[in-house]
């Protein structure tokens, strides 16, 4: 039987357990300061380097009470990202943001331990320090022109071919990289193919002179010699820029400098502009991008020489509505694409509501071309170049063209497809059936024929039968292949073939 302990002994008792707790109390004080809920408030610095040598200083301005915090990341002092989703987990704070990235952060002393996750199995990580929030300052509002319309500039007249540094190159490209990419769209047939333009992406600027003139950086010392440089191989050299004061990569953009930079682009013998609108977005809302926009459209024309104005906006504010009026010959219709079959497939397969907007002078831009970047199989690299030709869309290589494989250079400069996307109707393909596993996009040409893909979206081997019925067609048509560069014969009524994984059949249509 158990002895019941006496009033004197429970006293001893508890006065043991209140001294033991007296000493953890400081303790359990310290761990709850050290929760990240309480102490990752405040404006923090990363500094990494990505692919191409693309420096990112990034900010976390965070804002953190009682267990929630809430913020946004700044990107070079350019790009303002607002936290998604954000929420603790355990001691982590976890966020994600329009730029298909999410963070991980937690506190560690001073520091913060960032870890940036890519898609499935990549991920980069590095530290934070606190930094003042002044050195996040967004840059003054500029009044922009009332809205008008800007003239057409007669260019365009089919969807630009050419090349672009950043897809592979990134932050990495320089005088060199371009001329030998001009070099080699030439010696490879891809300039005879129909790809004319030489286009320097984010990270040539230098900065501006006594005068507010644009330089361009160490990296490219002559601007006009290179210029002119591709001019002798017959091509057409294309730049970049941005509304904002800095562009994506936080060089030096055309804020407030619109006109002059028009007239120096024109001086060195540039014929395309990319304009991205980067760290405007921390100036101007998304109902001023056609403002924003219209501005450069009216400098180019008015700078002296006609130079293919695109529009880098990632299909903000319905872009296809009003991008032509903006004094555009092409806008993005989406974010950033990735070299994978996800990212390619869910921008393609999702261009329908702007088919109405493209023709002939002004066309949707689902971004480039990842084709030979190694992240999708030839086969997906087929259906992606064959989706962009029915969209009627610019085709931009965006591989290293000194080190692309025969079944890229095959890919790239197959004519009978191109031919399709540069028909001179401009009429944009569309989807006449889709359901889990197969779409059938048909694209109107001139004099009639009809170009058909059929695209397998499984990772199986797919029998499809096309039902004419189903794309519009009525009596005997003869069926091309141009993929396989061969006639399949003349069908009546319907076709039957069958399609690889990921792959497509792309046909021609003539009666």
């Amino acid at each position: 039987m158990a002895m019941i302990p006496t009033v004197h002994a429970l006293n001893k008792y508890l006065k043991k357990r209140i001294f033991v707790l007296s000493f953890l109390f400081p303790l359990i004080a310290v761990a709850f300061k050290a929760d990240p809920s309480t102490d990752i408030s405040g404006t923090w610095r990363m500094d990494i380097v990505q692919r191409g040598n693309v420096k990112l200083s990034t900010y976390f301005i965070i804002h953190a009470d009682s267990g929630k915090f809430s913020g946004s990341v700044i990107i070079n002092g350019a790009v303002e990202l607002r936290f998604r989703n954000p929420h603790f987990e355990g001691n982590e704070a976890v966020f994600g943001t329009t730029w298909n990235r999410d963070y991980r952060l937690r506190r560690d002393g001073e520091k913060l331990h960032v870890t940036i996750v890519y898609g499935v199995n990549s991920s980069e990580q590095a530290y934070a320090t606190a930094v003042p929030e002044a050195e996040t300052k967004a840059p003054p509002f500029i009044q922009l022109p009332p809205l008008a319309v800007v003239p057409a500039n007669g260019l365009a007249k089919t969807p630009p071919m050419g090349w672009n540094s950043w897809n592979h190159f990134g932050g990495n490209v320089d005088d060199a990289v371009v001329r030998a990419a001009a070099d080699r769209l030439v010696s490879s047939g891809l300039a005879a193919a129909g790809y004319h333009y030489i286009n320097i992406d984010d990270c040539w600027e230098g900065g501006r002179d006594a005068n507010g003139n644009i330089v361009s950086n160490q990296k490219f010392p002559n601007m006009k010699a290179l210029a002119d440089y591709v001019h002798a191989r017959g091509l057409k050299l294309g730049i970049y820029s941005s509304p904002g004061p800095l562009t994506c990569g936080g060089y030096t953009g055309s804020y407030d400098h619109e006109e002059q930079d028009a007239k120096t682009y024109a001086s060195w013998g540039v014929d395309y502009l990319k304009y991205d609108w980067c760290s405007a977005e921390r100036i101007y809302t998304n109902d001023q991008l056609q403002a924003a926009y219209q501005k450069m459209g009216s400098a180019l024309a008015h700078c002296g020489r006609p130079i293919v104005y695109s529009l880098c906006e990632y299909g903000m504010a319905d872009v296809w509505q009003w991008g032509a009026a903006a004094g555009a010959n092409l806008w993005r219709t989406t974010g950033d694409i990735k070299d994978n079959w996800e990212s390619m497939s869910a921008i393609g397969f999702n261009q329908v509501k702007t088919a109405p907007f493209s023709g002939p002078g002004h066309w949707n831009d689902p971004d480039m071309l990842e084709v030979g970047n190694g992240g999708m199989s030839n086969a997906e690299y087929r259906t992606h170049f064959s989706l962009w030709c029915m969209l009627a869309a610019p085709l931009m290589a965006g591989n290293d063209l000194g080190k692309m494989s025969g079944e890229t250079l095959e890919i790239l400069s197959n004519k009978e497809a191109i031919a399709i996307d540069q028909d001179p109707l401009g009429q944009q393909g569309v989807p006449v059936m889709k359901n889990d596993s197969i779409q059938i996009w048909v694209r109107l040409l001139k004099h009639g024929a009809r170009a058909v893909a059929i695209f397998n979206t499984t990772k199986v081997v797919k029998t499809v039968v096309l039902d004419f019925l189903t794309i519009n067609v009525k009596g005997k048509q003869k069926i091309r292949d141009l993929w396989l560069h061969q006639n399949l014969g003349k069908f009546n009524v319907r076709f039957k073939t069958s399609v690889g994984p990921h792959c497509v059949a792309l046909l021609k249509l003539t009666r």
